[in-house]
């Protein structure tokens, strides 16, 4: 009986230990190596943690919300951020806990250091100590992610200036916090101190927050962060700002003098290629230091395989865990792909958005005609009876096939219902196979199916002039 192919992965994070376990379940002899926390980034200080915090600043304007509609309470509604640390943490260690029992399950060996490449086929470990050892393996796959850039401008030192790490460690709430851009993680953030009672400014270089959203969906959540009074300076940068020992007094190109006692830097990620002996094996990398793979997740160096945020193709722990299965097949034979044009996102601002393919403008850009359906939150019987009236479905359909190519939810439970629009696209579903399928009753899925109705004008609970 031939003995188990030997894989080894540098990097734990929602890539590397969902590609060990798959390597395993196909048979493979797995060694993982880590030399932070497994679970990377995503579980211990991106998506888990700041979720943790944002359902407990939801559940708490909520609360706030339900007093008028005759729930009481025995006393006023606050936040106490120190427990909240707490609670988020114990969220992140439990699921730490579960991934290293199913690494103990798969019998995957667990190595904590730092790999780098010797050859094709050999990685030395360095461990805490200095101590160094060599492993042999018959194919490697790098999945080391991606880290907060260290901009010259702006030095991060933990205290004023802060990472979205720092932040989601803060046991006191800030009186004002100044946040630099605009994207996904620093509208999150706007969301989440804004709930806290920070008094948030948010500094971005382009026109809108999330420049590469869909703009009716940029239109709504601007304007709910209008209304958690978050000042918006958009077209604005910082020109200079100057630390103090009560916090950054920052100079915005406007002119405007701003005093702040924290400013989070969240302007992107820096792909981890760095010091993993890549040119010595001949591993190609590109301009943004990301690691060039093919549609099998292989590098330029037949047997090494790179997955995740290190290979640039999208910064998104889904995207890396599914890479990491296409890696692990093919590893054992299997050939697999992965498909980039149907991948769902969720942005987790309050409120969520969630979304799949393309924009309005994509689309446009790409010679597609299309229709567009619109329904608003507000015309469901669900998002009135729990107090989620904010927000919009919106279907983008091709108009010749009526295949449904980009969906785009901005409300109550977006991220979730966005699988739906997901897998209609992925099954090359169209608008009328959607809007024929009875959705259960009262649920915010009706939404979609809405909204693909209105795209021929057929929506029932959507008032239009006749013509």
């Amino acid at each position: 009986m031939p003995s188990p192919t030997r894989i080894i992965i540098i990097g734990a994070g929602p890539g590397g230990y969902v590609a060990a376990i798959r390597a395993a379940q196909l048979g493979a002899q797995v060694t993982i190596i880590e030399e932070q926390a497994v679970g990377g980034v995503c579980l211990n200080w991106g998506c888990i943690p700041s979720k943790t915090l944002l359902n407990l600043v939801d559940l708490g304007e909520r609360t706030r919300h339900a007093e008028a509609w005759g729930l009481t309470f025995g006393g006023s509604i606050g936040f106490e951020l120190k427990r909240m640390i707490t609670r988020k943490n114990e969220v992140v260690q439990s699921l730490v806990k579960g991934i290293t029992t199913l690494f103990k399950q798969w019998k995957i060996q667990h190595v904590v250091g730092r790999g780098e490449l010797v050859s094709d086929r050999q990685v030395r470990v360095t461990t805490v100590d200095g101590a160094t050892r060599l492993l042999d393996a018959e194919a490697i796959v790098l999945a080391t992610g991606s880290s907060w850039p260290q901009l010259p401008q702006f030095p991060i030192d933990g205290k004023h200036i802060i990472s979205s790490k720092d932040a989601l460690d803060l046991t006191d709430i800030p009186q004002h916090v100044m946040i630099i851009g605009g994207g996904v993680e620093g509208c999150e953030f706007a969301c989440l101190f804004s709930g806290l009672g920070s008094q948030v400014t948010l500094v971005e270089m382009m026109p809108t927050v999330l420049p590469t959203e869909d703009q009716d969906t940029v239109a709504i959540l601007t304007r709910e962060l209008k209304k958690r009074k978050v000042q918006l300076c958009m077209n604005t940068t910082v020109q200079d700002w100057q630390s103090t020992p009560e916090g950054v007094q920052a100079i915005l190109s406007s002119g405007q003098s701003v005093m702040v006692d924290k400013m989070l830097i969240s302007v992107g990620r820096r792909m981890n290629s760095r010091e993993l002996g890549l040119e010595a094996v001949g591993v190609k990398i590109g301009g943004r230091e990301e690691i060039l793979v093919d549609d099998h997740m292989e590098t330029s160096v037949p047997g090494v395989y790179a997955i995740g945020d290190v290979t640039g193709k999208s910064m998104l722990a889904h995207v890396a865990s599914a890479q990491g299965k296409v890696a692990a097949a093919n590893v054992m034979g299997t050939i697999q792909s992965i498909n980039y044009d149907v991948i769902p996102a969720g942005i987790f601002t309050l409120p969520e958005i969630g979304r799949v393919g393309l924009t309005e403008k994509k689309a446009s850009e790409q010679g597609v005609q299309t229709r567009i359906g619109r329904f608003r939150y507000g015309g469901l019987g669900k998002a009135q009876a729990v107090g989620e009236t904010s927000g919009q479905f919106k279907v983008i359909a091709d108009e010749q096939s009526k295949k449904i190519v980009g969906v785009h939810i901005i409300g109550a439970h977006a991220a979730d219902l966005i699988h739906e629009g997901a897998l209609a696209m992925q099954g090359g579903l169209t608008v009328t196979d959607v809007a024929d399928m009875i959705h259960a009753h009262p649920t915010l899925a009706e939404g979609l199916m809405e909204a693909t109705e209105d795209i021929d004008g057929r929506a029932i609970h959507q008032a239009r002039k006749r013509t």
